[in-house]
């Protein structure tokens, strides 16, 4: 292996992980769980240093780290609704605005060609509450339980912020989109 493809195969290691991590969720081992989350959270932060520090960045790597956090991230929303400590509808909130953003993308990319994402502050500020919400629950599950009371309050901000920038996306891309189209015409 070259060395610069390190970056990759962390990333790669970490779309693995989410398998053990779904398996683990699933039957209840939430101790496991939640070390195995730390440990893929800390290769996303690693791979990240690794790639920029050495400018070993890559269009696969650019490709593969956010479906690798959206993966895991899915992986546990999943998981802890399957272990019945989350509600459908947080689920149904999170996986519905990726699926919406996948479609749009695919879409945009079937009609105008390449697409090429740009994540607002609105669409960081959701990845960064539900990283919160997931890393304070699984905490919670294994026995450490430093934040119980704000797990309800952060459910609902995370489901209001998710939403919100479901929307976020459909209208700048909607927008940008009808604007294009305006112009071929």
């Amino acid at each position: 292996m070259n060395w610069s493809q390190l970056p990759n195969a962390i990333t790669l290691a970490r779309v693995l992980a989410s398998l053990p991590l779904l398996w683990l969720l699933m039957r209840g081992d939430f101790v496991p769980a939640f070390w195995l989350a730390i440990v893929a959270g800390a290769s996303d932060a690693l791979d990240g240093i690794i790639a920029k520090s050495f400018g070993w960045q890559s269009v696969l790597g650019g490709i593969l780290d956010p479906i690798a956090d959206k993966l895991l991230l899915s992986v546990c929303f999943f998981g802890l609704w399957w272990s019945e400590h989350w509600p459908l509808w947080l689920v149904a909130v999170v996986l519905g605005r990726d699926l919406v953003i996948l479609l749009g993308a695919w879409a945009w990319w079937r009609i105008k060609g390449r697409f090429t994402p740009e994540p607002s502050g609105l669409s960081k500020s959701t990845t960064l509450t539900q990283l919160l919400l997931v890393g304070l629950q699984l905490a919670q599950l294994a026995g450490y339980d430093f934040a119980p009371t704000w797990l309800q309050p952060l459910m609902l901000a995370t489901a209001f912020i998710t939403l919100a920038s479901g929307l976020d996306y459909v209208l700048r891309y909607g927008t940008r989109a009808w604007r294009e189209r305006g112009k071929r015409e």
